[in-house]
């Protein structure tokens, strides 16, 4: 049946009122590809995802550390393993997202912006924290440009007309 010329979908068939099918159409569809830029942002979003799933760890591990050892703790043992769990859980929702982006979901839209806010806004008080202590990171620096970039570029025309349902495939933009 592999080959068979009666498989529905074949070349040349026929439809019911004699019109030709849809296997007569010139060509498979074309596939719609995103945006360079929108596969930084992802890019950028699944990196931090790492980075949160280690944060969640380290401060785990350093409250367990300094309890083995009689020190002071981080936070509180209960707190510490919330703020992991929510690392984690953050840490999922981004990397979900990331997997669904292709789908062009609106929601997955809005989910980036709001994690990427948070991300921004963490990236941007630690500059500003290294700045305070006197010791200005450029490293915090740069990323907080990068997560401004990908936060502009979610945000933006080009991460609406991606994720818009109703729009059509975004052909003309190039990214």
């Amino acid at each position: 049946m592999q080959n068979s010329p009666h498989q529905p979908g074949q070349p040349g068939e026929q439809g019911q009122q004699g019109q030709p099918g849809q296997a007569g159409l010139p060509g498979p569809p074309e596939k719609v590809r995103m945006p360079g830029a929108l596969i930084f942002v992802l890019v950028v979003v699944t990196a931090h995802a790492l980075g949160t799933v280690v944060g969640g760890w380290a401060i785990t591990e350093e409250n367990q550390s300094k309890q083995e050892h009689g020190q002071e703790l981080l936070l509180p043992m209960g707190m510490a393993w919330f703020v992991a769990l929510f690392c984690w859980a953050l840490a999922a929702l981004m990397v979900v997202c990331v997997a669904l982006a292709r789908g062009r979901r609106p929601w997955i839209r809005v989910v980036l912006i709001v994690c990427l806010s948070f991300v921004t806004l963490g990236t941007v008080f630690g500059f500003i924290g290294s700045l305070a202590s006197g010791a200005p990171s450029l490293a915090m620096f740069v990323i907080a440009g990068i997560d401004v970039a990908a936060l502009w570029m979610v945000s933006g025309e080009r991460g609406r007309h991606w994720f818009s349902v109703r729009s059509p495939a975004p052909i003309s933009l190039q990214g």
